[in-house]
Order: structure tokens, then sequence, then C-alpha cells
């Protein structure tokens, strides 16, 4: 194929980003984005950005767990196109639990499910203490994840807008892609890649959201070098660490189509747990609370489609940063890689 096809982007969120940096160097690249310049209203832009295939293995299938591993591999080498760095580190994940919610713990481990070369660790307080020294003498057991990792989503959303800036790539804000619109655009262009989530529900069948929310917080008095999960009945949540002592804590997991502001009872309990594991989150000082909607299909895996010259990315539920270099890479390998 011609390297001045030209190519239509519907979306710039995570997926559309990263269809964007994987085909910048060969076509002619134009993203149609609804939102505006500057409002970022995706699901990427409202996560936590962690890559944990075995923590997420106990709700979804061993084989997208598996996809979840070969995706992971993928993101050093999208990083490595950015003009400016961006935080990524896989030193694993830490799972802990209080005392009196030992069950939930031993009730996760027995629902992960085996991944290649890949297993839990499990960890006494003196193994918590050597991996995290801040949760010494407060947490007595656990599990470590060794093969996860994670990457900070608001350093990648503005490093890859001025990296495919600087390639030339025209992102046009404020345009609504129906399915008018999007026809139009097929016409126009060689390819039509939709990566548009819950912007393509009106012809999407059974396409839904799920609702998450989550704070991003500032706490210099908090020191933690992998991401901690903390399991408990009610409220399990997870805590990332970002560069420069911010830490996104996250995530409610709701059924529902509300796109409104984060409730005060989720705020709550986010906060509330995360003070549980570290007494420092006290004096932390609260820089965003989000809340959005996930794109997901019924059995919550993602789904590749193609008409003519129009591919579409869509239903990536909880697993956006974990398996978008993947999916969208098979997506785009038979017609555009």
């Amino acid at each position: 194929m011609s390297t001045q096809a030209r190519v239509a982007i519907l979306g710039f969120g995570l997926t559309g980003r990263i269809a964007a940096l994987m085909l910048a160097e060969r076509y002619q690249i134009s993203v149609f984005e609804q939102a505006k310049e500057g409002a970022e209203a995706s699901a990427g832009s409202v996560a936590a950005a962690m890559l944990a295939p075995l923590a997420e293995s106990v709700i979804c299938d061993e084989a997208l767990a598996q996809q979840g591993l070969e995706s992971m591999a993928l993101w050093p080498q999208l990083l490595a196109q950015l003009d400016t760095p961006v935080f990524f580190q896989q030193q694993g994940s830490l799972i802990v639990a209080h005392g009196q919610d030992r069950g939930d713990l031993v009730s996760f481990q027995q629902r992960l499910k085996p991944l290649k070369d890949h297993h839990a660790e499990a960890v006494s307080g003196e193994r918590i203490a050597q991996l995290e020294p801040d949760l010494g003498g407060v947490f007595h057991q656990g599990l470590y994840l060794p093969c996860e990792g994670q990457l900070d989503n608001q350093a990648f959303y503005q490093s890859s807008a001025t990296t495919l800036s600087n390639r030339g790539v025209k992102v046009h804000y404020g345009v609504h892609c129906d399915e008018a619109q999007k026809a139009r655009l097929s016409q126009a262009y060689d390819w039509v890649v939709d990566c548009r989530g819950l912007g393509a529900k009106a012809s999407c069948n059974g396409l839904r959201g799920v609702r998450g929310e989550v704070a991003r917080i500032y706490a210099p008095e908090v020191t933690l070098t992998r991401p901690v999960r903390l399991m408990h009945p009610r409220y399990p949540i997870y805590i990332a660490p970002k560069p420069e002592h911010q830490f996104v804590i996250g995530a409610t997991e709701i059924e529902s189509q509300d796109n409104g502001e984060i409730t005060v009872r989720s705020t709550l309990e986010l906060l509330s747990a995360a003070y549980s594991v570290h007494r420092g989150f006290a004096e932390a000082r609260v820089l965003s609370l989000l809340a959005g909607l996930r794109p997901a299909f019924k059995d919550n895996h993602p789904k590749i489609e193609q008409q003519g010259n129009v591919i579409s990315i869509n239903g990536l539920y909880r697993h956006g940063y974990l398996l978008a270099p993947l999916i969208v890479k098979q997506a785009l390998s038979k017609e555009l890689l």
C-alpha cells in the first residue's frame, strides 16, 4: 500500500492514540474527536493504567489474561516512539489484606488462573516490608505478583498528543461522528479506524457502559514503589503510585450508564480504604476526583470488526491499558501494518 494512503481515526482516546502511533510513519493520518481540545473525556483518561494480567485473571478467562501478558510487551515499543518520556514500570504488584479480611485474600488467591511461567508468591509480613518498607508492620499477609506493571496515563495522553502533532497528525476536535459522518469519511479516506468507544453505542449492538471512579492525590508522606491492592469485602481498592508522590486510587465498578461526577459515597470509601493502607494519606492533597464509563460488551471481551474499509475496535472494558496495544495491533495488522 502506498505510504500516501489516507487514514481517518474516529476517537482520540486510548485506542485512537495507539492506532495513530502505529500508523503515523506510513500514512497520512487525520483524527476526528467529539470532545473539545483539552476536555479529555475518554475511559483512558479516567484510569490507573495498571498492567495486571495475573490479578485480572480473577475476573476474566485465562485466554484474555494471557493476551494481557503479550500486550504488556508492546508498551515499551510504543513509549519509545514518544518525544517525551512517560513513566512505566514492571516491578510487580502487591496484594494485601488486614487480618480480619484474610478470607478475601485466600479467595482471591484461589481464583487466580494459571498463566505461563507466571504465578503469585504468598508473602509474609517480613517479605511485605522488604517489598514496600512503608507497609512494614501494617500487613502480615499478602501476595506478590511479579509479572505486573503500570504506566502514567496522564503523561501518556499528553506525550502522545504532542508526538503525533510533531509527526503531522491533524486532530479535529469537536466533531460528532455518527454513522452518517462515518460513511462520508469512508468515502473520503482510504481507511477508517473506528475507536469511538461508547460514541458508537447507537449502532453497536450490545455495547454498554461500566462506570468507574478514581481519585488522584498528592501524598508526600507516602512512598510506594508498585501498585498495591487492598482486599476488602465491601470496597476492594488499588493504589497505583505515579511520579512525584502522586497516587491514583480506584476503582469502583458499577453497572450504570451514569456519566456524572464521582459520588460522595465512592469518594469516602476510596479515601478511607487508602488511609487504612497508609496513614500518610491523611495529609494528602486531592488533585482530582474523576468518573467515567468504560465501553464493554456482554462477555466483557474486546471486539474487532471490519466492513469494507472501516475497521472497528471496541469493548476493552476495564482492561484498556492492559490489552489495547495487542488488540489495536491485531485490528490493523491484516490491512495496514
